[in-house]
Formats: structure tokens, sequence, C-alpha cells
């Protein structure tokens, strides 16, 4: 059996963007949003520790799944192996792809 793909998931969070990598990817039940679970992190016994990527592991510790909104999403990659998470500082800005607000609603009978 293959191994498990990993994804590299790429959003805005608070003024930053973060890159971070999980083995799982759906499209959630709750209307916008993607599901990310099982998130994956380089081994945190290492010599030298990236600040960002101990800020991002502290932030996802005991979580077993984040819903992200879809505008907040820059792309998601599958890719061979995990890299470090990263929290970078946004320049620019950024226009989310414009989408109804709401689902449309059920046919009336």
């Amino acid at each position: 059996m293959a191994a498990k793909p990993i994804y590299r998931v790429v959003f805005h969070q608070q003024g930053e963007v973060w890159e971070l990598y999980a083995r799982e990817i759906f499209q959630s039940d709750l209307w916008g949003f993607i599901e990310v679970e099982e998130f994956v992190f380089e081994d945190a016994s290492k010599l030298v520790v990236d600040p960002t990527a101990d800020k991002l592991r502290r932030t996802f510790e005991g979580v077993s799944r984040s819903y992200l909104p879809l505008n907040a999403i820059v792309r998601i990659d599958e890719v061979e192996r995990e890299g470090p998470p990263r929290a970078v500082k946004s320049e620019g800005r950024v226009t989310e792809f414009p989408r109804p607000f709401a689902p449309p609603s059920p046919p009336e009978r």
C-alpha cells in the first residue's frame, strides 16, 4: 500500500501567511470551510529550533482537526515529504475570489 500523501496548506491568518503540512484534507460539511487533519511537524528534538515552526507547533498542539475558511486559503499542494512549517508577515493585498454569500436554497415544492 502506498504511503499517505502529504499536503502543504498555505493560508492567511491574522496578517500572516501560514504554511502547514497535513495528511488529510477534505471539503467540510460546514459550508465554506476546508477540514485539515493529521498535522505533520518535523522532529522537535532537533538541536536548532526555528521560532516560527515552534510557534505553529504549539498553536496546533492537541488539535485533531482544523476548519479553514475557503477565502483564507492561498493554495494546497500534494508534496513528497513535509518541510518546516512557516509563518511570515503578509505583504501586499490579496483579493478573494467573488463567491455567493450563501449556498443556494433547495427548490420549493
